[in-house]
């Protein structure tokens, strides 16, 4: 439930939105069902609390706003002078009753949409007496105002500026038909779900940009808000009595072990805080949703910032479609303050026909926003992802990459003298201008780029090792070892 302030796009960590999580063996530790009744885990808040529970709602909270119909909890929203307010409504929580530390957290909802309401489930930290809000971390599993047919999942903390923080995600629904609305959270990440889509992720690993106010227990709240700082004032009075129906309320935990780290972070293309010249579609890929196509040349999406927590190689991986190919990417941060990494976009045979391409980038520790340029358009991005590479994962990767991307072609392409010193000399078929040559470590660190004008390489400030040699011209990729 957002409160006090807005919304604000404060990223604190490497995010957004990979595969479906990791399956985990998910253990049924507490439910509420509502077969019988409203079970002795809920406690009932009264009242209009401080400044409106800090939003400046115009509801008045009371037990009697709840009742069971079906076996389904109904909490009423209604218009009716009570204690100097002219909305009644229901905020129950399980604070200190039931809390938990991880787990997938989920319940069946469907919900009025009519301006002026404020439905919820979500979660807080169980030391909120003690430390007050946001320092006792928020989960919001749900949030839905007004009219709109989107669902919200936000977490708010303290960062590190002992300022509040939020990120908050969105996916489109009929928030008037039963969804599904989960979080998976774990020591390193958490993620939203609607109906098992994820849609939402955020990085808390390690207590991140303050973000350590994720590591404790959380009890669960249901309410439905009447007006306030973020829906507005404007209500319509024709939408009471509204009714929020609850099938159940769900939590599960991995047998009381956080699960690892997921391999990677994805970050929809349609997230970006700024772009020139692009649109956005709905797509057929995978998991749905939409993707940016109608890309041109000098097209560009920007991101908001994240953060690489260690210096090392990063795989980059895009989802891409293209009619007839021929497009190409550049990866860049801080506004091509430093620049990445390029690749080219293969034809697909059609605008949703999706494929990955990656490449490995050297990033040092620190946080940037990434931006995606297109030096050629024609193409479509659904996403894309990025995963931190041990020394060892990032040669393999690269060198299997090389193997499987490489286009060779019949003409001779050899590197002398091998071992080398200081001057690399390349015998080609291949003239070499136009083309560019990367050489990779042992790591798959990316250590030298280069234009050749002949065909001379100066590897003198290289320091002794094994190296890779890529030279990639237009379609032609060829790929060469040496010793230094």
């Amino acid at each position: 439930m957002k409160k006090f302030l807005p919304t604000c796009l404060l990223l604190g960590a490497l995010t957004t939105l990979q595969k479906n999580a990791q399956a985990q063996n998910w253990q049924l530790v507490w439910q509420d069902e509502f077969d019988n009744g409203i079970s002795a885990d809920w406690v009932f808040e009264t009242g209009n609390g401080t400044n409106g529970w800090g939003n400046n709602e115009l509801q008045y909270y009371r037990r009697e706003n709840a009742t069971v119909e079906n076996g389904q909890l109904v909490i009423t929203a209604k218009r009716e002078s009570i204690g100097g307010y002219n909305y009644t409504s229901t905020r129950m929580k399980t604070q200190g009753k039931k809390s938990w530390k991880y787990g997938k957290i989920e319940a069946r909802i469907k919900m009025p949409a009519f301006s002026g309401i404020w439905p919820a489930f979500w979660m807080l930290g169980d030391n909120i007496s003690t430390v007050g809000w946001p320092a006792c971390g928020e989960i919001d599993v749900m949030e839905h105002i007004n009219a709109e047919n989107i669902t919200y999942g936000t977490p708010h903390w303290l960062d590190n500026n002992n300022q509040h923080a939020s990120y908050s995600g969105n996916t489109a629904c009929t928030v008037t038909d039963y969804h599904v609305y989960t979080v998976e959270w774990d020591a390193n990440y958490i993620r939203w779900f609607l109906d098992g889509a994820k849609f939402h992720e955020m990085y808390i690993g390690g207590g991140i940009n303050g973000t350590s106010e994720f590591q404790n227990n959380h009890f669960i709240l249901l309410n439905m808000a009447v007006g306030g700082n973020w829906p507005g004032f404007n209500i319509d009075l024709n939408g009471f009595p509204a009714k929020m129906y609850v099938d159940w309320v769900r939590v599960y935990q991995d047998n009381g072990t956080p699960p690892p780290p997921p391999p990677g972070t994805l970050i929809q293309a349609e997230s970006y805080s700024n772009m020139q010249g692009v649109q956005t579609e709905a797509t057929t890929d995978a998991g749905g949703g939409t993707n940016v196509g109608w890309i041109d040349a000098t097209d560009w999406l920007a991101y908001n910032p994240i953060v690489f927590p260690t210096t090392g190689t990063y795989k980059i991986e895009y989802r891409v479609a293209s009619l007839n190919g021929g497009g190409r990417l550049s990866l860049d941060l801080n506004a091509g303050a430093i620049v990445l990494g390029e690749l080219a976009i293969p034809s697909t045979g059609g605008w949703q026909n999706w494929t990955t391409i990656s490449h490995n980038v050297h990033v040092n520790a620190g946080t940037y926003t990434p931006g995606i340029y297109a030096i050629a358009g024609g193409w479509n991005l659904n996403w894309f992802r990025i995963t931190p590479l041990t020394a060892k994962a990032a040669r393999a990767d690269m060198l299997n990459n090389l193997i499987d991307n490489s286009v060779q072609t019949g003409k001779a392409f050899n590197i002398y003298p091998n071992p080398v010193q200081q001057q690399l000399n390349i015998l080609s078929g291949e003239s070499l201008t136009g083309g560019l040559i990367r050489i990779f470590d042992m790591s798959g660190k990316q250590v030298m780029t280069a234009r050749p004008a002949t065909n001379r390489l100066d590897v003198s400030a290289l320091a002794p090792g094994v190296y890779t040699l890529v030279f990639t011209k237009n379609k032609t990729r060829i790929t060469r070892e040496f010793v230094k």
